[in-house]
């Protein structure tokens, strides 16, 4: 069985390693925090190698995770000064010998503003957000990368993720859900089981290219937060006008609203063969429901 490395093992990486690392004999994952990569080495009893990455420069132990990887999947936020992981370990992965499949994490931020229209993988990006273009720069290195060792890349582009821990029903117990409205507005989803089918597609298939993950049904930014309402029984947040929110938004948040395109998600299916668990936001909060009742029920004396 092959070897695993994730760099940066987030919430999406999580996910993955915990459905589908049973594929794996080896894994090896990236975090900043010294403490938590301590906590999961003497927790998990040697299945996962939690390692140190500061995204500045890579350690010793890290450049022989590298060397020993089969497969990579790079799941690291940028920072001002673009990918760490690029910056710190390209020569490490430019030389892995073993390295035959990379994912790499994006989002559909890339495409920009289409005025609601929809996009596939063939639609220029075209967003002027920076953050947007440091992305889309990140992707085309990683594919050159690839390209260069002779290793398949796949670039998947994520819609907004939601999950267990991470969703509308937590919005709304919590308090303080805003159910903003603006007219047209349309967002894509995806569940991260979702997530973590397409990365463990793109690894079987050793796929190279660009693919869409994102749901079926792209819906106005209050659907969920009505239909996890429901599913609650209490009243869903009243509604907020954009231009009354607009003012409290950060600049990133702002950038985010001030885009609109629906996403296509037809050469994920089609080439990958996933299929979706979760096509649309009802069927991911239902199930995420039913397991918070589940949970409940158990904790009672």
């Amino acid at each position: 069985m092959p070897t695993l490395l994730c760099i940066g093992l987030g919430y999406s990486a999580e996910h993955y390693v915990a459905a589908f690392g049973h594929k794996f004999n080896r894994i090896a994952g990236t975090m900043r925090g010294k403490e938590r990569a301590a906590v999961l080495n003497a927790y998990d009893g040697g299945a996962l190698r939690a390692l140190v990455f500061d995204g500045k420069s890579a350690t010793e132990e890290l450049r022989d995770a590298i060397a020993a990887a089969d497969a990579a999947l790079i799941s690291i936020p940028q920072d001002e000064n673009g990918d760490p992981a690029l910056r710190a370990c390209g020569d490490a992965f430019m030389d892995a010998q073993h390295l035959r499949s990379i994912v790499y994490l994006s989002t559909v931020g890339v495409y920009g503003d289409t005025g609601g229209a929809w996009v596939d993988e063939a639609t220029p990006p075209t967003s002027q957000s920076a953050r947007a273009r440091e992305r889309l720069a990140t992707e085309r290195a990683w594919q050159a990368l690839g390209s260069s060792r002779g290793s398949a890349i796949a670039v998947l582009r994520l819609a907004g993720i939601y999950g267990p821990g991470r969703n509308a029903l937590v919005q709304i117990a919590r308090g303080g859900a805003r159910r903003i409205v603006k007219p047209g507005q349309a967002f894509n989803r995806i569940h991260v089981f979702d997530i973590a089918q397409a990365i463990d597609a793109a690894f079987t298939h050793q796929a190279s290219g660009i693919f869409n993950v994102a749901d079926d049904e792209p819906s106005p930014p209050g659907d969920p937060l009505v239909f996890a309402a429901k599913l609650l029984g209490v009243p869903p947040p009243p509604e907020i006008p954009f231009t009354e929110a607009a003012p409290t938004m950060s600049p990133l948040a702002l950038s985010f609203w001030q885009e609109c395109r629906r996403v296509k998600n037809d050469k994920l299916k089609r080439e990958l063969r996933v299929r979706l668990r979760y096509p649309t936001y009802r069927e991911g909060l239902r199930a995420l429901f039913e397991e918070r009742n589940s949970i409940n029920a158990g904790s009672v004396p």
